[in-house]
């Protein structure tokens, strides 16, 4: 039987008189090809609706078993309904195989044309692929794709060898399609000598310039794995994720994080402040002492007079034959070259540094919020966790067991939180919650303010016992208190924490950051006080620059000493009476509140002293590194994972927050106050004799006025952009309205993704509501068409039955 054929399908574009001649019709014009998959569909019903019997004919079978609609799902449907499916958008984009040759046809049409080739303009239209072709599996039309193959190699063998590797890269084909391809592609070996014969030298270089890219080309891949390969602990981080779970990898990765803000910081330092002055280093006021090794632990003794430490650095202005320094200070004559003011390098520097971490810092924090607040990012991550989680390039086998833990481990944190989402609490479960966490809160919070006055106290107590001052072992004692109080409050805090009955261990984990935070902040709170308020007024006339940074470089050492004593008595022994004495085979579990609090208090120590021992930050990196170490082999043989594992998406993020604001905005202001408002030691530092340490700018503004005309501009820098309050407000102004407009930009983000979502929403409500429309109409052509049948047959008369039977 004949049966009417549809039409080919071209994809007509209108095009303006204006770029007849240089716009080709392309698929990425949205509102022509959606008007054209419209058309589509009208032409394919039409043409459907007049197949008559033979479509009838073939869905019998599938009308005999029963027809349901859509919303069934279990029917089957008539051949028309399937071929109007088959021929959707969203089915023939992606999945049809001449859909994609036509596609990336219209691709190399385009680039040849930039190249200024010659056009297939002899070509009729008909003849023409378009995306407009029916779905291959259900009709197909052999001979057109392989015209359309065709005519892609022979668009493919005109450009240029570069964009033909990148084309055929980017197709969504088969290797075993690309490679095919690319061997029709290529040039035949007669034309290519027959080339070669007209143009030898040209060839050549062709060629040469060919292999040279592919050369760096290669060069490029090897240079980007061997740096991936070289990436601090990423096979270490890989193994704690997927044995521990993402919030155990949270801490690892904080630390990773503040081991890149300090090599920053310290190279700054390095550059613009103890470089220098190690070159040029000042005249010792008396005789070195003799280093006994506790200086490892005090930071005094020998380091006192190194570059350690402030009143190290000279007040001089380096470099300069008998230069005077900024009032008065002595001057060793020294070979001519650049001069180098030390004091005002040191305060831009120590400032410099500071900006330079809080814009780091801040754009951290913004990537870390994009990347775990992102809108939609949760929707359907299970069936991402299942089906595209796995990386087929992995052939190793630890590589790939590794990479079954992380996968097996993400899943559970996920059914873990979605678990949690769909568990009911009752009204008397939530008041019963809420007075255990208020009156637990109440116990924590007198704990911090305990502490606090504990600290006050003793330190107090240190400060009038001068006789101690003389002994180096004493000056331990305040730092060795405050790391007590600091490791043993957690505890406190935890046990009281088991009172509370948290259905999230997520939340779990936050409550017990808070606590420690606000204990961490009592504490430091009162020795900043120590340090600029009462240390200042007792050491009048010494060096208490130097005592500071010394009582700093302590805290610091005594935390990390205090941090490997509970490593190894809070996790090793605990796994070892549990193990040889209760015979549990549980391990502790490993504290991330406590262990990232511990982070951020060493962290904000050192903000705190880089301006009174600029080598500061040097400590705290081989302080991270031998934690990470510590605590990664610890992890592996001491702790288990969590009972109960949850996802860590958030955790990062808030660790960067709490990094940003209570630690490094506590330390901006402590060290802005020291130097805006308490005076220098007048016999030690760059800054002696001075009232204040950011005085050392308007000297130095006074000595560029007096030096001539040609540097008058950086005096007026200085007066109207440095001093200027006007300057200072209208800048923090603007930082509030790009603030201002990103959370803006955001939320209209989101408001347009709701609205994306609810309109794809409504498009496939309409496509279900179509097809059942199709659906009922062709069920009742059926039954129209098997009832005339019935009637057809009843009509006809018994003796032209007799007739046939007879025949």
């Amino acid at each position: 039987m004949d049966t009417a054929q549809p039409p080919p399908f071209v994809l007509d574009v209108p095009e303006t008189p204006g770029d007849q001649g240089s716009r080709e019709p392309s698929p990425y014009d949205e509102s022509e090809v959606h008007d054209s998959f419209h058309q589509l569909i009208q032409e394919q019903s039409r043409w459907a609706a007049q197949e008559g019997l033979e479509l009838q004919q073939r869905a019998r079978g599938a009308a005999g078993s029963g027809l349901h609609t859509l919303s069934g799902s279990e029917g089957a449907h008539s051949t028309a309904t399937l071929r109007i499916l088959a021929s959707m958008p969203s089915r023939t984009i992606g999945r049809s195989r001449g859909a994609i040759i036509s596609q990336y046809y219209n691709r190399t049409v385009q680039l040849r044309r930039r190249s200024s080739r010659p056009l297939l303009g002899n070509l009729v239209r008909s003849a023409r692929p378009s995306l407009r072709m029916y779905d291959l599996e259900l009709d197909p039309r052999a001979q057109e794709e392989e015209e359309k193959q065709s005519l892609l190699v022979k668009e493919l063998q005109s450009l240029a060898v570069a964009q033909r590797d990148h084309m055929l890269r980017g197709m969504p084909l088969s290797l075993a399609e690309k490679r095919s391809l690319r061997e029709k592609s290529q040039t035949p070996r007669g034309k290519w000598r027959g080339q070669r014969g007209h143009g030898g030298v040209c060839s050549c270089c062709g060629w040469l310039r060919y292999a040279c890219v592919l050369t760096l080309h290669s060069l490029g891949l090897a240079l980007l794995s061997s740096l991936q390969a070289l990436t601090p602990w990423r096979y270490a981080l890989k193994r704690i994720g997927g044995q521990f779970g993402s919030s155990v990898l949270s801490y690892f990765l904080f630390l990773k994080t503040l081991l890149a803000f300090n090599a920053l910081l310290l190279l700054l330092l390095l550059a613009f402040i103890v470089g220098p002055q190690a070159a040029f280093p000042p005249a010792l006021p008396g005789p070195v002492p003799v280093c006994t090794g506790l200086e490892l632990l005090t930071g005094a003794g020998c380091f006192t007079h190194t570059v350690m430490y402030y009143g190290h650095y000279s007040n001089a202005t380096l470099n300069q034959p008998c230069g005077g320094p900024l009032e008065g200070g002595r001057c060793s004559p020294r070979a001519s070259g650049l001069p180098y003011n030390m004091p005002l390098a040191y305060l831009f520097t120590v400032g410099v540094g500071f900006f330079i971490t809080c814009i780091t810092l801040v754009y951290s924090m913004a990537h870390s919020f994009g990347e775990s607040y992102r809108v939609g990012s949760t929707s359907g991550i299970h069936a991402i966790t299942v089906f595209c989680s796995w990386d087929y390039k992995v052939t190793q086998k630890w590589a790939s067991r590794l990479q079954q833990d992380n996968i097996r481990t993400r899943l559970k944190e996920l059914l873990a939180e979605w678990q949690l989402r769909q568990s009911p609490r009752s009204v008397c479960r939530r008041l019963r919650q809420v007075a255990t966490l208020g009156l637990v809160w109440l116990l924590c919070l007198g704990t911090a303010l305990g502490c606090a006055v504990a600290v006050h106290v003793f330190s107090e107590f240190m400060i009038q016992s001068l006789e101690a001052a003389g002994q180096e072992a004493a000056l331990l004692v305040l730092p060795l208190v405050v790391g007590l109080l600091n490791l043993g409050s957690p505890y406190l805090c935890r046990i009281l924490a088991a009172l509370e009955p948290h259905d999230s261990p997520v939340l779990e984990v936050y409550v017990a950051i808070c606590r420690n935070l606000i204990l961490k902040l009592a504490i430091l709170g009162t020795l900043c006080y120590r340090w600029l308020g009462r240390r200042v007024g007792v050491l009048r006339g010494q060096c208490w620059e130097d005592s500071v940074g010394q009582e700093l470089y302590r805290f610091l050492v005594m935390d990390f000493v205090l941090t490997l004593l509970d490593t190894l008595f809070g996790e090793l022994v605990w796994r070892i009476i549990s193990e040889k004495k209760l015979k549990r085979r549980r391990k502790p579990e490993f504290d991330i509140a406590r262990n990232v609090l511990e982070l951020i208090y060493g962290q904000t120590l050192t903000w705190l002293g880089v301006l009174f021992s600029p080598l500061l930050p040097a400590v705290q990196i081989i302080k991270l590194l031998l934690v990470f170490y510590i605590k990664k082999t610890s992890l592996l043989a001491n702790c288990q994972a969590p009972r109960r594992p949850w996802l860590a998406s958030h955790m990062s993020t808030v660790f960067l927050t709490l990094l940003c604001f209570p630690a490094f905005l506590g330390a901006a202001v402590f060290l802005c106050y020291a130097v805006w408002q308490v005076k220098p030691s007048d016999i030690c530092g760059p800054f002696r004799t001075l009232d204040t340490m950011y005085e050392a700018g308007r000297v130095w503004v006074r000595h560029l006025e007096a030096a001539g005309p040609r540097v008058s501009w950086l005096p007026w820098v200085h007066r109207y952009l440095v001093e200027n309050t006007f300057f200072v407000f209208l800048v923090s102004a603007l930082l509030l309205a790009v603030i201002y407009l990103n959370i803006q930009v955001v939320r209209g983000q989101r408001k347009v993704i709701c609205l994306l979502k609810e309109q794809i929403s409504n498009e496939g409500e309409d496509k279900i509501f179509l097809i059942n429309k199709l659906h009922s109409i062709y069920e009742k052509k059926e039954r129209e068409e098997r009832s005339r049948v019935r009637t057809s047959q009843a009509v006809v008369p018994p003796t032209l039955l007799t007739d046939e039977r007879d025949a």
